[in-house]
């Protein structure tokens, strides 16, 4: 699954990414890997931003980036990730790693015009929807990529469970 996003993200060498849902860290990792190879020079780079609001998580995934090299090219956020991460706004892409019951409006507000956004949409657990939003100047152009099993995303504009 963490491959399909990839690459439904059409994620390119310096772009600055949002993730929603830190977990371990391993997906921001792998995404980092794309954005900013550490072949790379560092001015080339772009960044990803992960927010988790689980703060064991978020300190667990931070632990686990900077040990496996990650720390200069991975930022990990405790905070309610379906409200986005504003402060570096815009991102390039989005990802999203916990079904929504909606596509939380913050995160769309925050994607760059041209960015890429992947959610899962749906249910708890069950009867979910991996969408692709491409932000085309002012509207929003939504992709069903298949059907997806995630955890809920919770958080202001998450499941109310």
């Amino acid at each position: 699954m963490v491959s399909i996003m990839n690459e439904a993200l059409e994620l390119e060498v310096g772009h600055k990414v949002l993730e929603v849902g830190a977990g371990s860290g391993w997906h921001a990792a792998t995404v980092a890997e794309i954005v900013a190879p550490s072949d790379m020079a560092p001015e080339k780079w772009g960044h990803v931003y992960t927010v988790e609001i689980v703060r064991q998580l978020a300190d667990s995934a931070r632990v686990n980036l900077e040990k496996a090299g990650y720390g200069n090219r991975v930022t990990v956020i405790c905070a309610d990730g379906s409200e986005g991460y504003a402060s570096e706004t815009p991102y390039d892409r989005v990802l999203v790693t916990a079904a929504a019951p909606d596509i939380p409006q913050p995160l769309t507000d925050q994607l760059a015009t041209g960015g890429v956004l992947v959610i899962p949409v749906g249910g708890t657990y069950l009867y979910q929807t991996l969408v692709r939003v491409r932000k085309m100047d002012s509207r929003l152009v939504e992709e069903n990529l298949g059907g997806v099993a995630f955890v809920p995303l919770t958080g202001k504009y998450g499941h109310r469970l």
